[in-house]
């Protein structure tokens, strides 16, 4: 195999991530918006959070985003259905999580960072009962249009149930990154282009 040869492969490999990893759709048209929101109120939304979604959605730029997640679990969650007894919150958000993960990766969308809260919050003004939390985390969406889908999905909606069961409160808002230097097509760009500089090197 020449180096033209291995060029020509790492090439096609980003190619095909890139095309994967990004949305190429542009911005959620209109039609889009109004059949999503026909199929949020079939699923049971409330027409307050409606509006916030459908907001969300007319704004869109058609750019990934990270929803930033604060996060406070309940020490003492109720009984559900598909958890035994004395199940804790972590047991009941991984019911949930075990349905948005698979849901997540074949879009490209993936966590990024979760971890656990080590103190109480330190800088606080306006907000009031977020002194507290227990852990946070940050999820990267493709595109507005791709989390839509996933609400969307008819289970999704029982699921989610799992989630506000295992939590005291929580924050979720979406960020469209100016500065994400963890971007997989970044990262991906440097490991191919270090292999490929790397196995030329070798090869003379």
């Amino acid at each position: 195999m020449t180096n033209k040869h291995i060029l020509i492969i790492a090439t096609v490999v980003y190619a095909l991530f890139f095309l994967w990893y990004t949305n190429l759709s542009g911005p959620m048209s209109d039609q889009e918006i109004d059949e999503a929101i026909i199929g949020l109120r079939a699923n049971g939304m409330a027409e307050n959070n409606i509006e916030h979604w459908e907001r969300f959605m007319r704004s869109d730029t058609g750019d990934q985003f990270i929803m930033l997640n604060n996060i406070d679990m309940n020490p003492s969650p109720p009984k559900m259905p598909d958890t035994p007894e004395g199940a804790t919150a972590q047991e009941l958000m991984d019911v949930y999580m075990e349905h948005m993960y698979s849901e997540q990766f074949k879009r490209a969308c993936h966590p990024v960072f979760f971890g656990e809260v080590v103190h109480e919050t330190l800088d606080i003004t306006g907000i009031e009962n977020a002194r507290s939390w227990t852990h946070g985390a940050l999820f990267r969406y493709r595109s507005r249009g791709d989390l839509i889908q996933i609400a969307l999905n008819p289970n999704s909606k029982d699921r989610h149930e799992y989630k506000i069961a295992a939590l005291t409160k929580t924050i979720a808002y979406p960020i469209e990154p100016t500065i994400y230097p963890s971007d997989a097509r970044f990262i991906l760009f440097l490991i191919l282009l270090s292999g490929v500089s790397l196995i030329i090197a070798l090869r003379k």
